[in-house]
């Protein structure tokens, strides 16, 4: 969610005003509409989560639905992506009546001191609130309730929810304030939500709680039971926590809390933690697709260089979760490499959790299926082969709507007299005094095209993303700039008097490129994967004649690739090698040195990682066995 930056000095804001009219990103989110939410709210009443708010009022309705006491954020996070739908003249039908309904049992359940979580009001719940602050997610909550109250009071002038929350954040703030019990949540979230309803409200106290649960975290405030102070991020103060740690969507969330802290404080302090912290985390810990977390037991980060492929948990709601650290963290420094990260978790990490018909969901998304493999927990006696149409603990699903209803806030932002562009889509954005059209078919073709709509007559500047993996771009603008792009910090800047009319279109090369990995990553030690523009690729078992566990990859492969256009985006066409048959042994005595020379060759089909698991459930894989 985009909101007003205040105080830090020199920081980027957000465009509030920005239209997606077309390509990859504005079909999604018409799919969102279309599908996505009609399933979503149709979901949330069979799993039990406005009963559990009705029977407040009326026990007769039944026991609380759900294991956990976090499923109101259900809810909350499928409001606050309503909040940018139900307007819209393309809203699915039950969108608005869905919304009145929630938000008029939300105040009807919410308590007199302005308590609200259906599982601790809940009759029959023998713990009380506040009473288990590790596991109970009261503040988790809160958050993401203040989250879609923002959202519906800028986006539909209705206050409604914002009352509710800031009742409740007053109660936080008086039992948790400065001069209240020194306590974190376990399930940090809620202190970039009490950054941003200080931004619509002006209450100081918001921001200033915010502040104390950030530096609260590490002091030992917190009971840890079943997982250690790593897990929740408590182990060190977070200015001296030595890495991301602990459980992969706490820690991104609370690294974004942080960040908006420091974007209204200017700490920085809290911005060299930050810079640290993101850089060993770029470095050892995350994904080729931008996924985070490692480990299924504790959905946890790992160990640096832990990053195995058919294991990889690599959370949804965690892509999301580093999707809103990346984008603070530009906004406190103007650093393109932010966006970047941004990028790769869009379209990799974040765009597989949702399948092409918008209506079943990954939890977790691996960069291998093994052809055996199912989707359990481990308590279940089976999984599903592939994605599913809602969870037990259906945390991702709302957060993917959310999301893809705020793609539009994340394309672009202005500092001083530069418009920033960071993302390249079909929209069009409006600021104070400059409003351009972005035309393209990114992130299948590499043409983009600005075309000024406004300018003031003075002097301005319109800066052009140069993402890392583009070489050899070009850039044509008025006054006769045409060539080679010459960029400064990731950024290739247009300045001059602007005239409606005027044109600047740069050109990025999408041209198949090959990966490694870094030494010390077993997982995909001397193994290839490919990439195109901001998309990596897989290949799935469908698309080959030969098991993907035998296919050998050049380098050389990679790049006689071809591109082709289809329907839902460009699949690469390449030959690639197949290995002999293995040993029948699983650990075979090696007498001479073994080699990955080929003995045929196959032509393979690659597609966009987001795209896999659409048709049968078959293996899949994003690394190959590198060729000789």
């Amino acid at each position: 969610m985009s909101g007003a930056v205040r105080t830090s000095v020199g920081a980027v804001v957000p465009v509030g005003e920005v239209e997606l009219t077309g390509g990859l990103l504005r079909a999604w989110q018409q799919r969102n509409r279309v599908a996505t939410i009609p399933h979503s709210i149709g979901e949330l009443p069979k799993a039990g989560n406005l009963e559990n708010l009705r029977r407040l009022a009326d026990p007769s309705v039944g026991p609380y639905r759900g294991r956990y006491p976090f499923l109101d954020t259900d809810l909350y996070k499928t409001l606050e992506g309503l909040a940018y739908e139900v307007g819209r003249e393309d809203a699915p039908a039950r969108a608005r009546e869905f919304f009145d309904e929630v938000v008029g049992l939300l105040e009807q359940a919410q308590a007199g001191d302005g308590y609200l979580n259906s599982y601790f009001q809940d009759p029959d719940q023998p713990k009380q609130p506040w009473s288990d602050l590790g596991w109970g997610h009261e503040l988790y909550n809160l958050g993401h309730l203040i989250q879609a109250a923002v959202a519906a009071n800028r986006r539909l002038d209705d206050s409604r929810l914002l009352t509710i929350a800031c009742r409740f954040a007053d109660l936080v703030v008086r039992k948790f304030g400065v001069d209240g019990e020194e306590v974190v949540d376990g399930h940090p979230e809620v202190e970039m939500a009490l950054v941003e309803l200080y931004r619509e409200t002006g209450n100081a106290d918001y921001l200033t709680q915010a502040r104390l649960f950030v530096d609260r975290r590490g002091q030992g405030k917190l009971k840890h039971t079943i997982f250690p102070a790593e897990y929740f991020q408590d182990n060190a103060p977070f200015r001296e926590l030595p890495s991301v740690t602990g459980h992969a969507v706490r820690m991104a969330y609370l690294a974004a809390g942080a960040a908006d802290v420091h974007l209204e404080t200017g700490d920085p302090t809290l911005l060299k933690a930050l810079e640290r912290l993101w850089d060993d985390m770029v470095a050892t810990k995350l994904y080729l697709t931008g996924g985070l977390g490692s480990r299924h037991s504790d959905e946890a980060i790992g160990d640096r260089y832990e990053l195995p492929s058919e294991r990889a948990y690599a959370e949804t709601c965690a892509a999301i979760a580093v999707m809103q650290w990346a984008w603070r963290m530009f906004l406190a420094t103007g650093k393109s490499s932010y966006v970047d990260v941004f990028e790769t978790v869009l379209y990799n990490a974040y765009a597989v959790g949702l399948s092409a018909d918008g209506t079943a969901f990954f939890y977790d998304n691996p960069l291998q299926r093994r052809p055996d493999h199912e989707q359990r927990s481990g308590a279940e006696a089976g999984g599903d082969p592939l994605r599913r149409p809602w969870f037990g603990c259906p945390c991702c699903p709302p957060n993917i709507i959310r999301w893809m209803s705020e793609l539009q806030d994340h394309v672009a932002a202005v500092r001083d007299d530069t418009l920033y562009v960071g993302l390249y889509a079909d929209a069009r954005i409006t600021t104070a005094d400059l409003a351009v059209t972005v035309t393209t078919d990114y992130p299948w073709d590499g043409e983009v095209t600005i075309t000024v709509n406004h300018a003031p007559e003075d002097e301005r500047a319109i800066a052009l993303r140069m993402p890392s993996w583009a070489a050899d771009a070009k850039l044509t603008a008025p006054g006769g700039v045409e060539g080679p792009v010459v960029a400064t910090d990731g950024w290739v800047v247009v300045r001059r008097r602007f005239v409606a009319g005027d044109i600047v279109r740069l050109h990025l090369p999408m041209r198949p490129r090959a990966h490694g990995s870094h030494p010390y990553l077993d997982a995909t030690r001397d193994a290839i994967a490919v990439a195109r523009g901001p998309l990596v690729y897989c290949v799935e078992q469908q698309d080959v004649d030969a098991s993907v566990d035998d296919l050998l990859l050049a380098p050389t492969a990679v790049a006689a690739a071809t591109a082709r256009r289809q329907d839902d985006g460009v699949v690469l066409e390449l030959t690639a090698g197949v290995a002999p048959t293995p040993a029948a042994e699983l650990y075979p005595v090696i007498t001479d040195q073994q080699t990955q020379t080929a003995i045929s060759e196959v032509p393979a089909t690659f597609v966009p990682y987001f795209l896999w698991g659409n048709r049968q459930a078959l293996a899949m894989r994003v690394w190959l066995r590198a060729a000789n």
